[in-house]
C-alpha cells in the first residue's frame, strides 16, 4: 500500500523553474508529439474507438468486465454522463490507451461516481468535502497490450525499441488527455478507485493522490483518492519540469501560476 502521504511537500518551497520551456522539455514533449497524439472521444466514432480499446483492456486482456456486444465495445451506466479520451500512435493511428472522465451529476453529485458506491462513511464525508459540482472520477485510465504487437512490427529497430519503452511516456499523455476533458468540462478536483502499484508509479513520476480512507475491494483491491489538479501540476511543475511540459502541452493546456 502506498502512502502517499510520506511524499508531502510545501509548493511555496519549490524553486522556481528558471524557464518555461527548455531544451529538456523540448526534447521529451516533441518525443511525445512525434510518436503519440491525444484525442477528445467528442465524436460517436471516437466514442466506439474509446470503448473498443477498454473492451480489449477489461474484456479481454484483464477479464474484470463481461461485455455482450457483438461490436466488441465495453460500456457501462457511467458512459452516459461521461468525457472519454483517445491515445493514438501516430505512425499508424492505432488507438493504444484510453482514459475517461465521470462527471458529476447536475441533481445528484453524491452519488455520481463509483468510488462513491464502495467507500466506508467515514471516507465518504471526505469526499464530500470536496466541490463535488467540480469533481469528476478518473476512469478506464488504461492501455492496450497491442501496444506490444505494435512494438514488434515497428520499421527499425530502434523505432521498436522506443515504442517497446514507451509506457511512462504513454501515461503522461493519458494525464494530459484528463488535463484537457478537465478544462473543457471546467473540472477542478479528481477523485479515482486506483491500484496501489498504479498509484506508486504516478507518484514517482511527481502525480500524487491523496488517499481517502483503507483500500476497499472492487476488482481486486483499490484505494479511494483525489486530489486538486492544480496542486498536482504545480508538484510536477517543481520536480518534474519535462513531465509538466507533456501533461500541460508546455504551459497550453494549464499555464503555470
Amino acid at each position: 500500500m502506498l502512502d502517499i502521504g510520506t511524499h508531502a511537500f510545501s509548493i511555496a518551497s519549490c524553486e522556481p523553474v528558471a524557464a518555461t520551456r527548455g531544451p529538456a522539455d523540448e526534447t521529451l514533449l516533441t518525443r511525445f508529439n512525434v510518436h503519440f497524439q491525444t484525442l477528445t472521444a467528442d465524436t460517436p466514432d471516437r466514442v466506439k474507438m474509446a470503448q473498443k480499446v477498454r473492451y480489449q483492456v477489461y474484456c479481454v486482456e484483464n477479464p474484470h468486465e463481461k461485455s455482450s456486444n457483438p461490436d466488441e465495445m465495453e460500456t457501462d451506466e457511467f458512459d452516459a454522463h461521461s468525457a472519454q479520451s483517445l491515445l493514438l500512435y501516430r505512425p499508424n493511428g492505432a488507438a493504444l490507451g484510453t482514459a475517461r472522465l465521470i462527471l458529476p451529476l447536475a441533481a445528484d453529485a453524491a452519488q455520481s461516481f463509483s468510488v462513491q458506491r464502495v467507500m466506508g462513511a467515514a471516507a465518504q464525508r471526505e469526499l464530500d468535502g470536496l466541490p463535488l459540482h467540480a469533481t469528476a472520477e478518473v476512469s478506464r485510465f488504461s492501455i492496450s497490450r497491442q501496444f506490444r504487437r505494435i512494438a514488434e512490427t515497428a520499421t527499425g529497430s530502434e523505432q521498436a525499441a522506443f515504442v517497446a519503452n514507451s509506457g511512462p511516456l504513454i501515461r503522461l499523455g493519458l494525464i494530459q488527455a484528463l488535463v484537457r476533458m478537465s478544462v473543457q468540462q471546467r473540472i477542478t478536483h479528481w477523485c479515482a478507485l486506483m491500484e496501489p502499484t498504479l498509484l506508486r508509479m504516478l507518484s514517482a513520476m511527481g502525480i500524487r493522490f491523496q488517499p481517502v480512507g483503507p483500500l476497499v475491494e472492487f476488482r481486486g483491491l483499490r484505494q479511494p483518492c483525489h486530489c486538486r489538479i492544480a496542486d498536482v501540476l504545480a508538484a510536477v511543475r517543481c520536480e518534474r519540469p519535462a513531465f509538466w511540459s507533456v501533461i500541460t502541452d508546455n504551459g497550453t493546456l494549464w499555464p503555470a501560476a
